[in-house]
Parts: C-alpha cells; structure tokens; sequence
C-alpha cells in the first residue's frame, strides 16, 4: 500500500550533517548511468565502519565491505550499491548513517566492477553471486538480528533477482529498494518487476515522484499486484537519486530522512506482525 505524507509530521533534520568541503564528491564506481548517481548532499558525520573482505567465489574472488554495527541495534540491512557509484558514495554513506542513528546496522558491499578503475557492471550471474555472499555474510554477522536486504536502484533489482532463485536468499526477513529501476532513462515498461511474485518476502519501495526510471502510474500498479506484502513509500518531488528541486522549499537531505524514517517503520512492522501498512 502506498504511504502518503503525514501532515503536520515532524520530520528528523540533523542539522550539523553539512558537507565541509565546497568540492563535488566523486562516485568510486563508473558513471554509465548519470540518474543513478546523486546530486550533492549533506555528507555525515563519519561512521565508525569495520572494513570487510568477502569472498564471493574462487573465480570470481573477493569485494571490499564496511560493517557499522551501532549500540543497540535492532536489526540489520544488506545495502547494495547502485550502478553508477560505489558503497562509498555520500548518498551510500548518507543512508548508513541515518540507519544507525535509528539503531539499525548496515552491511554495505562492492560489486566487483566498482572496486578499481571505472568498469562497465558485471554480467548478472557475477551480480547475483556477490549478493548471495554479501547477504551470506550479513547474517553472519547480526548477532541476531532480524536481517533485511535491498540497496539503490540497480542493487535493490539484483538482490530481488537473487531472492527470485530457488535458493533465495536465507535468512533474509524482507527486501528494500531505494528507487526500484523499472526501466531505463526515456523507456517505459514493467518488465523488470515480473520476478518479483516468486518469492514471499515482504517488500518496501522507497520511490520519488520524479523518478524517470519508475513513474508513479507504473509503480503503483505493480506493488498493488504484490499484495499486503509490498508497502510502497512515496517522496514527493525526489528524483531517482533522492533528490528535490530549490522551490520545494526542502532539502535532499530531509527528502533522504523522509526515506529513511519509512524504512526504519517498515522494520518496525516486520518485527512485530508483518509487513506494515503505511
């Protein structure tokens, strides 16, 4: 079901989140799809991170990772990166933050293109399998934790693609997407959701008004057809990267927080009765 904007809703500002630098940070990945790498943002204070190697397959070999385990965490989320840029991107970092803040851990994870030079993404079979090790890893590492897997656009796809399989994804409580790609920049079509009915795994879409990679019109329908499992989280006037325009009168930051804030109600849901209706 689709989250409307609460009226007279208090939104979580952090306000000394504010990047220090004038310079425009760089995505660690390549930038072949220029919608999927965000605009500026207020970059977060730095996050206590534990670096990680996993170990994906022999052939394939190992991708860098960075755990932030806050105290008190309730549960843990296996974040994806997007095709354009790496886990260490501020939006990446962003999202990291505002988590813990919520006492909620993240796992974030390369894709084997993104650890060097700039490198078009791996075959899919490359992506799935990196998904299944990094996911393997985040349940390892939760201590208990409820665990939940998703990440921005095409990681969110990837790791609902490998959910899709006969093996799944064990251990894993629902899926997230932040901005789900339905399909290329000036296309048009729902192709790309179709797997989405072969698993039975709770769902939370996070998606802009402004997306042109996942219209609202082709959106609603396709998380309607999912069922009360899938919730859909609506940010008005946000792009596919999160972002909003000047006369919104808001920040991309607070449309990020608004995300966030939904994401953190959703796992509120699962730990309770099931996916939650917003």
């Amino acid at each position: 079901m689709r989250a409307g904007n609460e009226s007279g809703a208090t939104r979580r500002v952090c306000e000394n989140r504010a990047i220090a630098s004038g310079s425009r940070p760089r995505a660690s990945g390549p930038s072949l799809q220029p919608l999927e790498v965000t605009r500026k943002i207020e970059m977060p204070k730095p996050l206590e991170a534990t670096k990680l190697r996993i170990q994906v397959s022999e052939s394939i070999g190992e991708v860098s990772a960075l755990l932030v385990f806050p105290r008190g965490a309730r549960s843990l989320a296996v974040l994806a990166h997007g095709a354009g840029a790496g886990m260490s991107h501020p939006f990446m970092e962003s999202v990291a933050s505002e988590l813990a803040a919520r006492r909620i851990a993240t796992l974030r994870y390369q894709f084997p293109y993104a650890e060097g030079a700039k490198r078009p993404p791996n075959a899919r079979p490359v992506l799935l399998a990196t998904v299944r090790a990094a996911v393997a890893e985040g349940v390892r590492r939760s201590r208990g934790r409820m665990v939940v897997a998703g990440g921005k656009s095409m990681g969110g796809r990837m790791t609902s693609l490998a959910a899709a399989d006969p093996e799944g994804l064990p251990g894993v409580g629902g899926l997230f997407f932040f901005g789900f790609p339905l399909h290329a920049p000036k296309k048009s079509g729902t192709e790309r959701a179709e797997h989405l009915d072969k698993f039975g795994l709770p769902l939370l879409f996070l998606q802009g008004t402004r997306d042109p990679l996942a219209p609202l019109d082709e959106i609603e329908p396709v998380v309607a057809k999912l069922g009360r499992r899938a919730t859909l989280h609506v940010i008005d006037g946000a792009d596919h990267s999160f972002a909003v325009l000047k006369r919104s009168g808001r920040t991309d930051f607070e449309a990020l927080s608004e995300a966030v804030d939904a994401f953190a109600k959703w796992i509120d849901g699962l730990d309770s009765s099931g996916p939650q209706r917003q």
